[in-house]
């Protein structure tokens, strides 16, 4: 089983960039973390990470055909986003949407995501944890379909 993940906007920066919303682990820290549990589970990763909305659409029609799943934290792109949310929307497998902070708990323009209608279900407001979790919820939906 192969699961892609899309980092977006910014989060190259997560260490460093408003350590007291995002916390203090780094993004080479949470792709370990994951390709960590990806190796308890029996999984592939495949990891990107983009500032560019392009490069991100680009990575899911590169793996259309390859991967079974996708967690994808779009960071500025969840407002946004809407040829992201159309690509996420075209891909014939399950995608989480992830993010580190609580979006909803927020400035109020951050509470509405425009990625939200296009994905299975969201995991937000657990830091680093977000990530594992929809990992493992992730994988748990593939193989339920697969079954």
């Amino acid at each position: 089983m192969k699961i892609l993940v899309l980092h977006g906007p910014n989060l190259n920066l997560f260490g460093r960039r408003e350590p007291h919303i995002y916390g203090t682990t780094t993004l080479a820290e949470i792709n370990q973390r994951l390709a960590a549990l990806a190796g308890e589970l029996g999984v592939e990763l495949a990891t990107v990470q983009s500032n560019h909305e392009g490069a991100l659409i680009d990575f899911l029609h590169e793996n259309i055909d390859t991967a079974q799943g996708a967690l994808v934290n779009p960071a500025g792109l969840t407002q946004h986003g809407v040829p992201l949310h159309d690509a996420i929307k075209a891909m014939p497998f399950p995608t989480l949407e992830v993010h580190m902070s609580n979006i909803a708990a927020r400035e109020a323009w951050r509470a509405h995501s425009i990625i939200s209608p296009a994905v299975r279900g969201t995991v937000q407001g657990l830091g680093p944890h977000s990530y594992l979790t929809a990992l493992r919820g992730l994988v748990d939906i593939v193989r339920e379909a697969q079954a």
